[in-house]
This record gives C-alpha cells, structure tokens and sequence, in this order.
C-alpha cells in the first residue's frame, strides 16, 4: 500500500492510470485499525490491477475536509481521476470494499 499525503494525493490519486482505492483512517479509530490487516491483503490480491493507498486524517485535515469526508473509517474509489464509489462509517467492510473493488477492475 502506497501512504498518500496532501503533497502526494493528485500525483499517486488523481492523476494515475491505474484506479485507486484509498483507506482514509485515524490513529485513535479503532475500526481503521482493525481493518487495515484485511485491506492490505486485498492490496495484494489486487495487484497490478487496483492501487491501494492509504491516508491519515490526522496528518491531511485540510486534504480530508475537501474530499468531504466526515467520518473513518471511510474508502474512497477512483478511476480515470474521479471518486465514483465511497463506503463509509458502519458500512465499511472488508466485503463492501471487495465488491466496490470489483467493479473498479
């Protein structure tokens, strides 16, 4: 997994070729953290064909704010330099990042 940052996001994010799936999660959120085991292995899964990237909101607040995001745990999914699918909060899965991950590839 790549970790992105407000200087890194559009060149790593935005700008790839590839599509992108980036994790946006906080030191103290439990939840992240405990999904972050699963989410690599589905990097790995996925390579070569999806870019995982992950995102500490902690170190990105202005970054955070602008691509709205209020709550963490929370996936975002990029292809051709737009967010087109996000799970957030409750409905972060390890299987609703895999079927959003699916219709990325």
């Amino acid at each position: 997994m790549i970790i992105v940052d407000k200087e890194t996001f559009e060149a790593e994010v935005q700008q790839s070729s590839m599509p992108c799936v980036v994790d946006l999660w906080g030191p103290q959120c439990g939840p992240c953290l405990a999904l972050m085991p699963e989410v690599e292995k589905l990097a790995e899964a996925y390579e070569g064909k999806l870019k995982f990237c992950k995102l500490n909101v902690a170190e990105n607040r202005r970054l955070v704010i602008s691509l709205r995001v209020m709550a963490v745990p929370t996936i975002l999914f990029y292809k051709g330099g737009e967010c087109v699918a996000r799970i957030s909060g409750d409905a972060v899965s390890i299987e609703a990042i895999k079927a959003e991950a699916d219709k990325l590839v």
